[in-house]
C-alpha cells in the first residue's frame, strides 16, 4: 500500500521558473537541504523542514544557468555551468558568484553528476564524460566526440553499483533512441538500440530508471500514456558491438496522450513508480503512484494548479512545481503484497505515526543523512527482517524463474544445472516446461539473450515434447541452430510436418564449413558410412541385385566405369547425414507432408534423393540372405517381407520403432516412402535438372528391378503356400515318408 500525505511549499515566493520549468533539484550534503536551479540566473539552497531558503545566489546580468547546481559531496562546496561551458564552484559563505572560483571549458556541458561515494562527473553534450579533478586539472582539455551527429543528450542518470559510478544517458536522432552505460570501474561505455515494443506506436516523454547489480531497469512515458520497460545489463555480453534492447508494456493506459504541459515519471522503489500527468478520466493534472507489481494504483493526487510536468523525488519526498511554487510531498510505500494492493492490508502503526519504508535506496541512503551510521545499520536491519517476515516461502522452481527474468546466461546456467540435480517431483514435466517458456519468452524480449546451453540441458531431460514448448524450435530455426534442432527431432515425438519440412531445408542448405564448427553427433551415420563388405560377399561371383539378375537387362550390360565406386560414396558430410537423418527419423503423415516438400529448392531435392538412394544402397548390402544351393542367389530380406505388407499405412502418421536413435537403422521400406514422397512432390521440377538425370535413370532401373522381383515372388507365393499345407499333413502323421516335390 502507498499513500500520498499533504502538500506544502518550500517558500510563499513565486519561482522564477522559465517555459521548460526549473533546471532542477539536488540533494546538498546536509541533512534535509537541497539545491533549486531555475532556469534563469538563480541558485536557491532550501531545507525542507523548516520549509525557508537558507541561502540565494545569482550570476550576473546578460549570463545563464545551462544545467542543474550540485554539490560535491567530498569537499562541502557547490558546483554549477552556465553559459554552457563556464564552470564555477562556491561554498555557504560566498555571496556573489561573480568573485568564486571559474574554469572555462574547452566544449558545451550537458549535466554535471555527483553522488556519495565519487567525486562530480561532467557529462558533455557530444557524450564525453570527465571526473571533475582531471577537468580542473586542465580545463581546455581537448574533449572527444562520443555520439553522432544530430544526435542530442535527453536524459541522463547516476548510479553506483559495486561501490562505483555507472552513468546512462539517453540519446535521441530522427525518431530513434539509444543508450550508453559508461561503467568507471573498467572504463568502459556500452552502447544500445532501443527497440520499441509491438504493441508501442507514439514518442517517447520521460524516462526513469532503477539499477542493481546486474541490470538497470529503463522505464520510458510514451504519448500514447502507456510505460514501458527495458532492462540493460551492467556488465554486457559484448562491449564491442552496438547491442539492441527491446521495450516492452509495463503499464497500459496510466494517463492520457493529450498532454499540454508534458508527463513525468520517477521509480519509488523495487514495486512503485510516481507518474505526474493527466489521467484517462479527468481533465486537470494529478500526481499519481503505481504498484507496477501488481499493476495497481495506489494513490492519486489532483493538481488544479497545473505542473511544468517535472518530477523530483528524494528520500519520502517530491519534489514539484506547483503552479508558481515549489511544492513538497511526502509519500509512504509499504511492503508489496497483494492484500495492500489491493487496499486490505491491516496496518499495524498507529495514524500520524511515521512508518519505515520497506525499501532502501542504496544509492542515496546516506546522501540525504537518515540518521547516524549506527542507526541507519539498524534501520536495514529492521527493514530486512520485516520483508522476510512478510515474504513467503519460494520454491526451487519459482526461485530459477526468478533468476532467469534477470540474471545472466552464465548465473541461469549454473542455478539451472543445481535445479536438474535436485530430486524430482511429480510436477517435473510441467515445471521444465515453465522453464523453458520463461527462456523463450526473455529469447524474444531480448534477441541478445540466447541461452543454448541451458536449453540443451532441458531438452536432455527427455521430458519435453513440441506440444508444451512449441516456441523452442521456432527460436532454434530462427537461430539456425541444428545442434538444438538435432535434439528436438530425436526427443520430441510430435512434431508438425511443416517444423520437420523447415529443419529438412536448413539441415540441405547450411554450408559445410558452418557445420564443421558445430558440435554435432553422427552416431546415427555409422552404420551408414561402413564401407567395408564382408567376406563371404567378395567371395560371391554372382550377385542378384534385388532379387533382378543384371544379365537379363540389356542395358545394364554397358554400364560405365566407376559407377559402383560412385553409388558406395555418400555425398554428403557426415555431420549433415547425421542431420538428416534426424528427419528421417521423425514422425510423419504423408498427406500432412507432401504439401511442405513442394517448396524445397530443387538443387537440395536432388541432393536429399542422392542421399537416400545411397542410404538405400547401403541397406541392400546390409540387409540380404544367402539361399542353399550351388552358387545361390542372394536376396534382399526386404523383399520376402514386402508379401505381408501393411494396407491403409498412408493413413497413419509412420514413425521408427521406439528405440534409441544411435541404434536406430533405416529400413529400406522407409527410406522407399521417403523417395516417392519427394517424387511426387518435386517430379515435374527435378526431371528438368541436368544433374539429376543419371539418378533418376537409376532409380528407374531400382524400380524395374522391384517390379521383376515381386512378379517371381507372387508366382512362387502359391507354392510355398502348398508346402506350408503339406508341412502341416506332415506334422499330423505319424509314419516315415520320403516326399519329392516339383516347382517346376
Amino acid at each position: 500500500m502507498a499513500a500520498l500525505e499533504e502538500e506544502f511549499t518550500l517558500s510563499g515566493v513565486p519561482l522564477s521558473a522559465g517555459p521548460d520549468g526549473l533546471l532542477g533539484v539536488e540533494p546538498s550534503d546536509r541533512t534535509d537541504q537541497f539545491l533549486v536551479t531555475h532556469s534563469g540566473r538563480t541558485v536557491i539552497l532550501y531545507k525542507v523542514s523548516d520549509q525557508k531558503p537558507l541561502g540565494s545566489w545569482s550570476v550576473k546580468q546578460g549570463q545563464i544557468i545551462t544545467c542543474p547546481a550540485v554539490c560535491n559531496f567530498q569537499t562541502g562546496e557547490y558546483i554549477v555551468v552556465h553559459d554552457d561551458r563556464v564552470l564555477r564552484i562556491w561554498n555557504n559563505e560566498d555571496v556573489n558568484l561573480d568573485k568564486v572560483f571559474k574554469a572555462t571549458l574547452s566544449a558545451e556541458v550537458c549535466r554535471i553528476h555527483s553522488v556519495q561515494g565519487t567525486e562530480p562527473l561532467v557529462l558533455f553534450k557530444k557524450g564525453a564524460i570527465r571526473g571533475l579533478e582531471a577537468l580542473l586539472a586542465e580545463p581546455q582539455q581537448k574533449i572527444e566526440t562520443v555520439i553522432s551527429d544530430e544526435e542530442i543528450i535527453k536524459w541522463t542518470k547516476i548510479f553506483m553499483v559495486f561501490k562505483h559510478p555507472v552513468l546512462i544517458f539517453i540519446t535521441e536522432k530522427h525518431g530513434n533512441y539509444f543508450a550508453y552505460v559508461q561503467m568507471f570501474n573498467s572504463r568502459i561505455l556500452s552502447k544500445y538500440t532501443l527497440l520499441p515494443g509491438q504493441e508501442e506506436k507514439s514518442a517517447i516523454q520521460s524516462f526513469a530508471a532503477s539499477a542493481n547489480r546486474k541490470f538497470i531497469s529503463l522505464m520510458s512515458l510514451s504519448s500514447d500514456g502507456c510505460i514501458y520497460e527495458t532492462l540493460i545489463p551492467t556488465h554486457p555480453s559484448d562491449r564491442e558491438k552496438n547491442q539492441v534492447v527491446v521495450r516492452s508494456l509495463l503499464l497500459k493506459a496510466v494517463v492520457s496522450g493529450d498532454v499540454r504541459n508534458g508527463v513525468a515519471l520517477s521509480v519509488l522503489d523495487q514495486d512503485h513508480i510516481a507518474v505526474l500527468g493527466t489521467p484517462l478520466s479527468a481533465s486537470k493534472e494529478c500526481l499519481s503512484i503505481w504498484n507496477i507489481k501488481f499493476q495497481t494504483l495506489q494513490a492519486s493526487k489532483d493538481l488544479l494548479q497545473g505542473t511544468s510536468g517535472q518530477l523530483w523525488y528524494y528520500g519520502e519526498n517530491l519534489f514539484m512545481l506547483h503552479g508558481k511554487f515549489l511544492t513538497v510531498i511526502p509519500y509512504k510505500c509499504e511492503v508489496s503484497s497483494l492484500a495492500g494492493a489491493l487496499g486490505k492490508l491491516k496496518h499495524s502503526y498507529e495514524p500520524g505515526s511515521h512508518a519505515v519504508p520497506h525499501f532502501v535506496n542504496w544509492e542515496t541512503s546516506q546522501e540525504y543523512g537518515l540518521g547516524s551510521q549506527n542507526s541507519e545499520q539498524s534501520r536495514i536491519l529492521r527493514t530486512r527482517k520485516v520483508e522476510v517476515s512478510l515474504q513467503p516461502a519460494v520454491s526451487a522452481s519459482a526461485q530459477l524463474l526468478l533468476t532467469i527474468k534477470n540474471d545472466t546466461e552464465k548465473h541461469i546456467e549454473v542455478e539451472l544445472r543445481k535445479f536438474l540435480a535436485i530430486k524430482q517431483t511429480p510436477e517435473f514435466h510441467t515445471t521444465i516446461g515453465d522453464i523453458v517458456t520463461g527462456l523463450l519468452g526473455r529469447c524474444k524480449a531480448e534477441p541478445s539473450f540466447y541461452p543454448r546451453n541451458c536449453l540443451m540441458q532441458l531438452i536432455q531431460t527427455h521430458v519435453l515434447s513440441y506440444s508444451l514448448c512449441p516456441g523452442l524450435m521456432e527460436v532454434a530455426l530462427e537461430k539456425t541452430d541444428v545442434q538444438i534442432l538435432q535434439l528436438c527431432l530425436q526427443q520430441f515425438p510430435d512434431i508438425p510436418e511443416s517444423v520437420t519440412c523447415a529443419c529438412l531445408k536448413i539441415f540441405l542448405s547450411i554450408d559445410d564449413d558452418s557445420l564443421q564448427e558445430t558440435d554435432i553427433s553422427t552416431e546415427s551415420v555409422f552404420d551408414y558410412s561402413d564401407t567395408v563388405r564382408d567376406e563371404k560377399m567378395e567371395e560371391q561371383t554372382e550377385i542378384m541385385e534385388n532379387g533382378f539378375n543384371p544379365e537379363e537387362d540389356n542395358s545394364n550390360k554397358e554400364k560405365p566405369q566407376g559407377t559402383t565406386e560412385e553409388t558406395t560414396l555418400s555425398p554428403v558430410t557426415p555431420k549433415r547425414a547425421a542431420l538428416l537423418n534426424a528427419v528421417l527419423h521423425s514422425a510423419y503423415s504423408e498427406a500432412f507432408l507432401l504439401p511442405h516438400l513442394k517448396n524445397i529448392p530443387a538443387q537440395h531435392v536432388t541432393l536429399f534423393l542422392q542421399y537416400l538412394y545411397f542410404l538405400y544402397l547401403k541397406c541392400s548390402e546390409n540387409a540380404t540372405m544367402t539361399l542353399p544351393g550351388i552358387q545361390p542367389p542372394t536376396l534382399n530380406q526386404h523383399f520376402l517381407s514386402c508379401i505381408g505388407r501393411r494396407q491403409g499405412e498412408a493413413d497413419n502418421r509412420r514413425s521408427p520403432s521406439n528405440i534409441p536413435l544411435k541404434n536406430k537403422r533405416m529400413k529400406i521400406n522407409e527410406i522407399m516412402d521417403w523417395i516417392c514422397l519427394l517424387l511426387d512432390a518435386n517430379f515435374t521440377v527435378v526431371v528438368m535438372i541436368p544433374e539429376a538425370k543419371r539418378l533418376l535413370i537409376n532409380l528407374y532401373k531400382f524400380v524395374k528391378a522391384q517390379i521383376s522381383v515381386y512378379s517371381e515372388l507372387n508366382k512362387i507365393e502359391v507354392s510355398f503356400r502348398e508346402l506350408q499345407k503339406l508341412n502341416q499333413e506332415k506334422n499330423n502323421t505319424e509314419l516315415y515318408s520320403i516326399e519329392v516335390l516339383e516347382l517346376f
